[in-house]
């Protein structure tokens, strides 16, 4: 029987942790998160490990609701050691779930824990986090997970003040830079619309009143991110679309947004269409790459979200996101299409995803995304890259996370991937030379994202 997260912890042969102890030092570049550059700028500190751990994180809150913890000790006004106790006692039912091995990773690298976290231990861990955080900080979690570059996810409107704080002071070695995530101007069916086109008017101080105002608006916008350092947007998508439609009638679907007017699915799906082929010009032009996540139906609960609002935990994988309209959608660029990394939250979709990127140069498979960044979900991803493209090619690992903890998921996919590599190695599907293997770890683990953002 095998020790619980020792240092061989998910490698299966020697040829797996030789390639891992070369893995394990490379800088992470995170170019996908959703931590708060506001919070690095004032170099955040955390009162207790509930704040720290339980004051956003929506994978744990979930668990929770699985558990059938009461709101008040997940999201609502508890005392925080009791939110804790709770915590702790959920997490000890979740054997298989990677938020035990991750929960127990953060423990054991950032407070020096090497216990088990359960519903006894919680009153010895809540005074050793305590204690140990009166040390830690936001920044300092960042540098002690060796963070080369972050990339978080900005509203087109915002004004990046905390990114020019961050940039501005020199005693902070890690870039921080913007990342443009232009849903809201994308998203024309939802309530509030309008509201936030006068919001983009003011930040990119321009009329909006016509669909041509609003790609004027976000070449500004652009500009304004590129000057900062942005190399790369990101769009959240509810499923593969493709719907083009010509500019009358982009300019009819956004007139009628600005009236007020309800729009239905398939304006809605021109609107996307349109402003997506627009914008994937814009970044092409400025070398930045593209994301696309689609896949995941948001806000399923109604009750609960409008008690607690969006990113609390209420989402769930959209199977409805046929890959053909992904295909189509990246014919539809032509030549303005840019770099692009294509995510699906349905994990059925790997295959074709991979399939569908070697008809297009500059078009990646991106890592296991949300529900399936566990051990199974990852491999599935790996074995489809494999299987139908370039794995030595991919751009690997990202955070995905509000969470300043979770660099530990960069060490749990390098051991993952490793041991992937070495066991195509042993099994004599590829050989075992070091030098050629560790390339492919190099590219994987660091380089290959280096080279594709253009960092």
């Amino acid at each position: 029987m095998k020790n619980f997260i020792d240092n061989d912890f998910l490698l299966e042969n020697e040829t797996a942790k030789t390639l891992y102890n070369y893995a394990k030092d490379f800088p992470i570049i995170d170019y996908h998160c959703h931590i708060s550059p506001k919070e690095i700028a004032e170099d955040r500190h955390f009162k207790n490990i509930t704040e720290l751990w339980l004051g956003g994180d929506h994978y744990k809150w979930r668990l929770m609701r699985q558990n059938s913890v009461d709101e008040k000790y997940i999201t609502g006004s508890a005392p925080d050691r009791d939110k804790f106790q709770k915590w702790a006692e959920t997490l000890e039912k979740a054997a298989g779930n990677p938020i035990y091995v991750w929960s127990h990773l953060e423990l054991r690298r950032y407070f020096g824990y090497d216990g088990i976290l359960n519903g006894m231990a919680a009153g010895e861990v809540w005074e050793l986090c305590g204690e140990k955080l009166k040390g830690l900080s936001a920044r300092k979690f960042i540098e002690m997970s060796n963070v080369e570059l972050i990339c978080t996810t900005d509203d087109p409107a915002d004004d990046l003040r905390w990114h020019k704080v961050i940039a501005a002071d020199a005693g902070f070695k890690v870039r921080v830079l913007p990342s443009f995530r232009p849903d809201k101007p994308l998203n024309i069916e939802l309530d509030g619309f309008a509201g936030y086109i006068s919001a983009l008017s003011r930040a990119a101080e321009t009329e909006i009143n016509s669909f041509a105002d609003l790609k004027t608006a976000l070449i500004k916008r652009i500009e304004y991110f590129d000057a900062l350092g942005c190399r790369t947007a990101d769009h959240g998508l509810t499923k593969a679309i493709y719907s083009p439609c010509e500019e009358a009638e982009a300019e009819r679907v956004f007139a009628a947004a600005l009236r007020g007017e309800k729009i239905n699915l398939s304006d809605a799906e021109k609107h996307k269409t349109a402003l997506l082929i627009f914008l994937g010009g814009e970044y092409k032009k400025r070398g930045w790459v593209m994301q696309l996540h689609y896949g995941c139906d948001r806000n399923v609960n109604t009750k609960m979200f409008k008690e607690l609002g969006p990113d609390t935990g209420l989402d769930c994988i959209n199977p409805a996101s046929p890959s053909a309209y992904l295909a189509r959608l990246l014919d539809g660029f032509g030549d303005s299409l840019p770099k692009t990394i294509v995510y699906s939250l349905d994990p059925s979709e790997n295959t074709a995803i991979d399939s569908i990127s070697g008809c297009f140069s500059g078009v990646r498979h991106g890592a296991a995304w949300w529900f399936n960044d566990n051990k199974a979900g990852i491999l599935n991803q790996l074995t489809s890259a494999a299987n139908q493209g370039l794995l030595g090619s991919f751009t690997g690992m990202l955070t995905d996370s509000r969470s300043f903890l979770s660099y530990t998921r960069h060490e749990y996919f390098r051991r993952i991937f490793c041991n992937f590599l070495a066991g195509l190695a042993e099994g004599g599907e590829y050989p075992c030379d070091e030098r050629a293997l560790r390339k492919i770890v190099r590219g994987v683990c660091h380089g290959n994202a280096a080279e594709f953002f253009g960092f």
